[in-house]
C-alpha cells in the first residue's frame, strides 16, 4: 500500500459488492436458462434461437458505449453516476419478467420475436445499471491494493449470486410442475425483484459531488460517444488485452453456462444435475475468491489471472471424458473450473480500475465510463458469442428442438455436440486468451507510480 493510498469503508465495499447480486443474477439465469426455454418449451428452433439472443445481445454492445459516455457527462454535470444506476434498477425487473412471460400457444416465431423484444429491453435496463456501475472503482478506491480488495469482495458476492440463481433458478421453474409457462413465469417474478433490490442498494455507494475534471474531447452526438471509446481502446494497449483477454474468457464460460441445461438433461439424464452442476462450480469459486486476492498481493493481479485461467481450461478439458463414460464424477472437475473461475472474474475486474487509472494520469481523466462501457460492451459480446456457438454445434449436429413437455429423443451426434460445447471448446478459449494476456505489461509498480502522479496533480 502506497502512503497516500485510503482505506476503504467496510460499508463502502459491502455497498458495492451487493451490486453483484443483481448484476450476477441478470448474467447467470438468462445465460442458464433463456436458450433451453426457447428451445425446448417454446419450441424455437435451435439456431434460430441463437441468432435471436445474439441480436439482444448486439444491441447492448451498441448502446453500451454511449450510455459510458451520457454516464461520464452526468457525472460532470450533477457529481454522481447513480441516476443512471437507479433508473436501470427500476426498471430490469419489469422487463426480466416480461421476458418469460410468453403465453402458451402461440407460434415458435412469434415467442421468439416476443422473448427478442423483451430482452432487448432488459439488456437496455440492464446496461443502464452496469457500465457505470463498473466506471465506480476507479472513483472510489485509490491504490492497487484496495481496488484488489474492493473487486474481491464483489466477486464473493457476485458468486454467491451466481450459485443463488444457478441453481435456485431451476428449483423455482419447478414449482410449475408440468406447466413449463407457468414455471419459468414465477422464476422470473422472485429473480426480477432479487435482481432489482441488489441493484438498487448499490447505487447508494456512487459518491455524490464527485468534482470530475472537463472531458478531453467535447461532447457532442453518438458519434462522437463511439469516438471517444475507440480512442481508449487505441490510445491504451493495456487495455486492448485486457479487454480481448476478458472477451474470450467471456466466450468460453457462455458457452458453458448456455450448455450445463443440455449436459443435464441429455448427457447426465437428470434435470435436477444442473442444480448439482452449480454448487459444484460456485461453492469452490465462493471461497476462492479470496484466496485469490491473497494470491494477486503475493506474486501480482497478472500472474494469479495466469494460473486461475490455466486451472479453468484444465478442468474444463477433462469433462471432454463425458462423451464415454458420463457420470457423478463430472463435479469433480467442474468444482476445479469453480476455483479458477473465481480468479477469472476478480482479477481482472481488479486489474481494470488499474488501466482506468494509469490512463488518467498519462492521458487525462475523466473517462472512467467510457472506459466501463467499452469494457461492458466486450463482456457482452463474449457471453453472447457463448450462446452463439452453443446454438450453431446444436444445429449442426442435429439437436431437436420441442414444445411444451414433448417427449423427443436427441440422436448420437447431439449429444456429442453438446459434450463438446461444454469442455474441449471452452479448453480452447482459454489457451487462446493467455496468449493475449502475455501483452499486458502494466505490473504493480507502474500502477503506484500512476497513483502517486494523479494525487501531485490534483
Amino acid at each position: 500500500m502506497t502512503a497516500t493510498e485510503r482505506v476503504l469503508s467496510r460499508r463502502t465495499v459491502v455497498g458495492y459488492a451487493l451490486g453483484s447480486l443483481g448484476t450476477g443474477g441478470f448474467a447467470t439465469l438468462p445465460g442458464l436458462v433463456l436458450v433451453f426455454y426457447m428451445t425446448d418449451t417454446l419450441g424455437v428452433g435451435a439456431l434460430l434461437a441463437g441468432v435471436l439472443v445474439t441480436v439482444a445481445k448486439i444491441w447492448d454492445v451498441i448502446i453500451d458505449p454511449v450510455i459510458g459516455a451520457r454516464s461520464d457527462s452526468a457525472l460532470r454535470r450533477s457529481g454522481s453516476r447513480r441516476g443512471f444506476m437507479r433508473t436501470g434498477a427500476l426498471l430490469l425487473p419489469l422487463f426480466f419478467v416480461l421476458t418469460f412471460a410468453v403465453p402458451a400457444g402461440l407460434p415458435p416465431a412469434t415467442s421468439g420475436i416476443w422473448v427478442l423484444l423483451a430482452f432487448v429491453l432488459t439488456a437496455t435496463a440492464f446496461s443502464l445499471f452496469q457500465v457505470p456501475y463498473i466506471a465506480l472503482p476507479a472513483e472510489i478506491a485509490d491504490g492497487y491494493d484496495q481496488r484488489t480488495r474492493l473487486l474481491t469482495w464483489r466477486v464473493v458476492v457476485l458468486t454467491f449470486s451466481i450459485l443463488l440463481f444457478g441453481a435456485g433458478g431451476p428449483m423455482l421453474r419447478s414449482l410449475g410442475g408440468d406447466n413449463e409457462y407457468l414455471g419459468y413465469l414465477l422464476m422470473a417474478i422472485v429473480a426480477g425483484v432479487v435482481i432489482g433490490i441488489g441493484m438498487l442498494l448499490a447505487t447508494r455507494v456512487a459518491p455524490r459531488g464527485v468534482a470530475a475534471p472537463a472531458p478531453v474531447e467535447p461532447s457532442g452526438g453518438i458519434r462522437r460517444h463511439y469516438a471517444a471509446g475507440i480512442a481508449v481502446l487505441r490510445r491504451s494497449q493495456p487495455f486492448r488485452a485486457l479487454l480481448i483477454t476478458f472477451m474470450l474468457q467471456g466466450l468460453a464460460t457462455g458457452v458453458m453456462l448456455a450448455g450445463a441445461n443440455y449436459v443435464a438433461v441429455w448427457v447426465l439424464h437428470s434435470k435436477d444435475a444442473l442444480t448439482l452442476l452449480f454448487v459444484a462450480l460456485i461453492a469452490p469459486a465462493l471461497f476462492c475468491a479470496p484466496l485469490w486476492g491473497v494470491i494477486a498481493r503475493r506474486i501480482g493481479k497478472e500472474r494469479g489471472f495466469v494460473f486461475a485461467s490455466m486451472l479453468f481450461g484444465v478442468a474444463a478439458l477433462a469433462l471432454t471424458a463425458m462423451l464415454w463414460a458420463p457420470g457423478s464424477w463430472v463435479y469433480l472437475p467442474v468444482a476445479l473450473a469453480g476455483a479458477g473461475y473465481a480468479g477469472m472474474q476478480s482479477l481482472p475486474m481488479a486489474m481494470l480500475p488499474d488501466v482506468i487509472s494509469h490512463d488518467a494520469a498519462t492521458h487525462g481523466d475523466g473517462q472512467a465510463g467510457t472506459f466501463s462501457g467499452v469494457w461492458t460492451a466486450g463482456e457482452t459480446i463474449g457471453m453472447a458469442l457463448g450462446a452463439t456457438a452453443l446454438t450453431l454445434m446444436l444445429a449442426m449436429t442435429g439437436y431437436t428442438e420441442s414444445v411444451g413437455t414433448t417427449s423427443v429423443v436427441q440422436g448420437e451426434a447431439a449429444v456429442a455436440g453438446i459434450v463438446l460445447s461444454f469442455s474441449v471448446l471452452p479448453a480452447a478459449l482459454i489457451g487462446l486468451s493467455l496468449l493475449t494476456l502475455r501483452r499486458y505489461a502494466l505490473r504493480r509498480g507502474d500502477i503506484d507510480r500512476s497513483d502517486i502522479e494523479a494525487e501531485a496533480l490534483a
